[in-house]
C-alpha cells in the first residue's frame, strides 16, 4: 500500500528539534496542544493526524501497523527531516515503536505514552470495527471516551467530553475502522529490544485501556535503557487529565 500524506500542523522555530507527536486511536492533532504549546519554545513541534482521522486522506482497507508507521516515514521526508525526537499516545506509541524498531536511523529520542506493543483481545477490535462500519462512529463515541479519561475528570469537565465525543464521531468510519484492524493483527513484543532510541515510558495508574502493569512495565522492561513513569490521577488520556506533569517529563527526558 502506498503512503498517505498525513495532515499535520507545526509549532515553534523551524531550527529548532524536530519532535513529531502522534495521537490516539479516534483523536487527532488537538489533543497534544496542550504540550504543543509548552514545549515549542524549545522544539519544532509536529502534530499529525493518522490515515482516517483528523484532516488526513483515509485510502481503502485492510490497514497495517506498517502501514501508518511508513505514512509517518513519509511525512519525515516531506518535512526534510533526518532524525527527530518521536512520540505518541495510545495509536500513536505504537506507530512511534515501529518507525524506531524498523528505521531507527530517524529515532533521537522516543516518548511512549499509555500504550502498547500488543494490546488483544483481537475479538474486541474485530468487533469494534463491526459496529463502526454497521452503526458509524457516534455509537462507540461515548464508551471509548469513558475509558479516556477518569471518571473525576468527567465530572470536573463534563464540557471536555463531549468535545473528545465530538472529535471521534467526526473521524472517517471505514478509515477508522481499519485502524482498528491495524491494532488487532500488531505484535511488537518480539522486536522492542531492537529499539536503541533512549525511551521515556509513561503510564496512567487508572489506564482501563492499557493498565500500566501490562503494558507500559512490560515496554519499558523490553526496551534497553528505558525510563519508566505512572502517573497517579490520570486514565488512558494522561496528557490530557495531567497536561504539566506529562510535559515536564517529555521537556527532560528530551533535553
Amino acid at each position: 500500500m502506498s503512503t498517505v500524506a498525513l495532515h499535520h500542523v507545526q509549532d515553534g522555530p523551524r531550527d529548532a528539534p524536530l519532535l513529531v507527536l502522534g495521537p490516539s486511536l479516534g483523536a487527532n492533532v488537538s489533543m497534544w496542544s496542550s504540550q504543543a504549546a509548552a514545549l515549542s519554545d524549545a522544539f519544532r513541534v509536529v502534530r499529525y493526524d493518522h490515515r482516517g482521522h483528523g484532516g488526513s486522506p483515509a485510502p481503502p482497507g485492510p490497514y497495517e501497523i506498517a502501514d501508518l508507521g511508513r505514512d509517518v516515514l513519509g511525512l519525515l521526508d516531506a518535512l526534510g527531516a533526518g532524525r527527530v525526537h518521536l512520540g505518541g499516545l495510545s495509536l500513536g506509541g505504537m506507530v512511534a515503536m515501529w518507525v524506531a524498531i524498523h528505521a531507527p536511523e530517524r529515532v533521537d529520542r522516543i516518548v511512549l505514552c499509555c500504550t502498547s506493543a500488543r494490546l488483544g483481545p483481537p475479538e474486541m477490535w474485530r468487533d469494534r470495527a463491526r459496529r463502526v462500519r454497521g452503526e458509524g462512529l457516534a455509537a462507540v463515541a461515548p464508551p471509548v471516551v469513558e475509558r479516556w479519561i477518569s471518571p473525576a475528570g468527567h465530572a470536573a469537565d463534563p464540557e471536555r467530553t463531549r468535545r473528545l465525543e465530538a472529535m471521534l464521531a467526526a473521524n472517517d468510519p471505514e478509515g477508522y475502522a481499519s485502524c482498528c484492524g491495524a491494532i488487532e493483527r500488531m505484535d511488537l513484543t518480539g522486536e522492542l529490544a531492537a529499539i536503541r532510541a533512549p525511551a521515556l515510558v509513561i503510564g496512567a495508574a487508572g489506564d482501563l485501556a492499557t493498565p500500566p502493569a501490562e503494558h507500559a512495565a512490560r515496554i519499558a522492561a523490553a526496551i534497553p535503557g528505558a525510563r519508566l513513569e505512572v502517573l497517579e490521577g490520570a486514565a488512558h488520556m494522561a496528557n490530557l487529565e495531567r497536561p504539566d506533569a506529562v510535559t515536564e517529563l517529555m521537556r527532560e527526558h528530551l533535553r
